[in-house]
C-alpha cells in the first residue's frame, strides 16, 4: 500500500514538473498549453507517453541547408523585389493584381518566395488524369526526376510508378525520392531496394532513431513537390496510392486539387525540393544550372511558399489570412479538415459579417473521427457569422483551396488546421491571375452540385450525442 502510494506521488509529481515546463519553457500557444495540461491532468501515465510522442517542441537548430553561393543568389533576388516594392516600381505583367502587392510583400519578407510571372499552369482535380499526366512527364524526362511525397503505397499504383522510376534510373537519368517515414511507414522495403539497385536514390524524412518508435511523429513532411528535368513541377494534394485513383470502396471518388507548372516557380519547388532532400540524405544536392532549367511558359503570376515547425511565422496561414482580408466579394474555401486557430476564424468570421460571401466546402465522411468532429464544431461557428457550409457527397473531398474575388487563389498540401499550421512541413502556390482562379472557382461549383447545404438551422438540429462528440474533439483540437 505504502509503495504503491509513493508510485502514484512520483507520477503526480513528475506530471506537476512535465506541465510546469511546457507552461514557462516550451512557449506553446495557450491553447495548446492548456489542451496538453488537461491530458497530463487526467490521464497521468498515458498522457506523459502521448506528450513524448506528440507534444515536444522540435529543436531549434537550423534543420534545412544549402549551397551558400546558390542562398545568396536567392537572397540577392528577393532583396531586389522587396526594394522595387517597397518603391512602388515593381513591374506587374496584370495591372489587376496590383491591390495584391502587399501579399506578395508579405510572401517574400517572410519566407524569400520570389514572385514569377512567366508561369503556365494546368489544374487538375481528378487523380487518373493527374497520374497520366505525371508519368507521361517522367517517361520523357532525360537528365533528372525528383520527387517527395507524404504517403507512398506499395499497391498497384505505388507499384507502377516504382517500376518507372528503375526503368528511367537505368536509362541514365538521376532519380531521388523522398517519402516521409511516417506517412509512408507501410511502403515496401523491397521496393525501396529494387530502386536503389536500379541507381535510384531513395530517402526516408525524419526516420526513426529506434526501428518502430519515432518521436518526431508530430512533425512530419507533408509536401507533394515533382521536379522534372528543372522545367515542369507539380504541387497539390495527391499523394500515391490507389485511393487517390478513386478505387477505394472506403472512400469512393476522391476529389483532390493538384497543379502542374511550366515557367520559373519551378526553380522555387526545385529549391524547396533540394532543402528536404538534403535535410534526409548524406548526398547532397549541390548547385547545378540544370537543376534550373525552366523556361518562360506563361503569364501566370505566382510564389511558392513554405511553412514548417522551423519557421519563424506560420507564413501560410498569413497569407490565407491576407487573402481573407482582401476579399471584398467571396471568399471560396475546400479543405478535409477545418481547426483554425483563432486568428484565421476571426478573419473568416469578420469577412463574413462585412458582408463577402464565405463558403467552406468539407467531406461527407471522417478518415479522422476526432478531426472530423473538431471540423463541425468550428463549422458551427462559421454558420453563426453567417457564412456558408457545403456538405461534399460525391466521394471524399481532400483538395486544399482558397480562392478570392476570381483574382487570387492558393493550391498546395496545407490544410486549414493547426497542425498544417504548426506542426507539418508544407508548401503551397500562391496564384495571381483572374483566368486561373476563376478555373478554380468553376471547380467549386461544378462541386456545388454534388454537394448539400449545411445550413445554420440543420445543425442546430443535431443531437445531444453529436454535440458531446464535438465538444469532446474540440477541446483537444489545438493537438490533434
Amino acid at each position: 500500500m505504502v509503495i504503491t502510494q509513493f508510485i502514484i506521488s512520483i507520477i503526480l509529481l513528475f506530471n506537476i514538473i512535465l506541465s510546469l515546463t511546457i507552461v514557462f519553457l516550451e512557449r506553446k500557444s495557450p491553447t495548446s498549453t492548456w489542451a496538453w495540461i488537461m491530458v497530463l491532468t487526467f490521464i497521468p501515465v498515458l498522457g506523459f507517453i502521448l506528450y513524448l510522442i506528440f507534444g515536444r517542441k522540435l529543436s531549434n537548430k537550423r534543420i534545412f541547408t544549402w549551397d551558400t553561393k546558390a542562398k545568396l543568389g536567392v537572397k540577392t533576388a528577393v532583396q531586389h523585389q522587396l526594394r522595387e516594392l517597397e518603391n512602388k516600381d515593381f513591374y506587374l505583367n496584370d495591372e489587376r493584381m496590383v491591390p495584391y502587392a502587399d501579399l506578395i510583400y508579405l510572401h517574400l519578407r517572410n519566407n524569400d518566395a520570389i514572385y514569377t510571372q512567366n508561369n503556365d499552369v494546368k489544374v487538375l482535380t481528378d487523380g487518373k488524369r493527374k497520374f497520366e499526366n505525371l508519368m507521361e512527364d517522367i517517361e520523357s524526362a532525360t537528365d533528372h526526376i525528383h520527387l517527395q511525397y507524404y504517403i507512398v503505397r506499395s499497391d498497384n499504383l505505388g507499384k507502377r510508378l516504382a517500376e518507372l522510376l528503375i526503368k528511367k534510373a537505368m536509362e541514365g537519368v538521376e532519380v531521388r525520392f523522398l517519402y516521409d517515414d511516417m506517412g509512408s511507414r507501410r511502403l515496401s522495403r523491397r521496393l525501396i531496394k529494387k530502386m536503389k539497385i536500379a541507381g535510384a536514390e531513395v530517402e526516408g524524412f525524419f526516420p526513426p532513431l529506434i526501428p518502430k518508435v519515432n518521436l518526431k511523429i508530430n512533425y512530419r513532411n507533408h509536401r507533394k513537390i515533382v521536379v522534372i528535368d528543372g522545367e515542369i513541377g507539380y504541387i497539390g494534394g495527391f499523394n500515391i496510392g490507389d485511393e487517390y485513383l478513386g478505387i477505394d470502396e472506403k472512400f469512393g471518388y476522391w476529389r483532390d486539387t493538384h497543379l502542374r507548372l511550366e515557367g520559373s516557380a519551378v526553380q522555387q519547388l526545385q529549391t524547396r525540393f533540394i532543402l528536404d532532400w538534403n535535410q534526409a540524405s548524406r548526398n547532397d544536392i549541390e548547385y547545378e544550372e540544370r537543376y534550373y532549367a525552366a523556361k518562360n511558359a506563361g503569364d501566370i503570376g505566382m510564389q511558392i511558399v513554405s511553412s514548417g515547425p522551423d519557421s519563424d511565422y506560420e507564413q501560410i496561414k498569413h497569407g490565407y489570412i491576407k487573402m481573407i482580408m482582401s476579399a471584398k466579394e467571396y471568399v471560396y474555401i475546400q479543405t478535409p479538415y477545418f481547426i483554425p486557430d483563432d486568428s484565421l476564424l476571426d478573419a473568416l468570421k469578420i469577412a463574413s459579417l462585412s458582408g463577402v460571401d464565405v463558403r467552406v466546402m468539407i467531406p461527407n465522411k471522417p478518415d479522422h473521427p476526432f478531426v472530423y468532429w473538431a471540423t463541425y464544431s468550428y463549422i458551427g461557428d462559421l454558420l453563426r457569422a453567417g457564412a456558408r457550409a457545403f456538405i461534399y457527397e460525391n466521394g471524399f473531398l481532400h483538395a486544399k483551396m482558397i480562392v478570392v474575388d476570381s483574382q487570387i487563389a492558393s493550391v498546395g498540401t496545407a490544410n486549414i488546421d493547426m497542425r498544417s499550421f504548426r506542426l507539418n512541413f508544407e508548401v503551397n502556390a500562391f496564384l495571381y491571375n483572374e483566368t486561373l482562379a476563376e478555373m478554380l472557382v468553376d471547380e467549386f461549383e461544378k462541386d456545388l452540385e454534388v454537394s448539400t447545404e449545411l445550413t445554420y438551422e440543420k445543425y442546430q438540429e443535431r443531437s445531444i450525442w453529436i454535440r458531446i462528440k464535438e465538444a469532446m474533439a474540440r477541446l483537444i483540437s489545438p493537438i490533434l
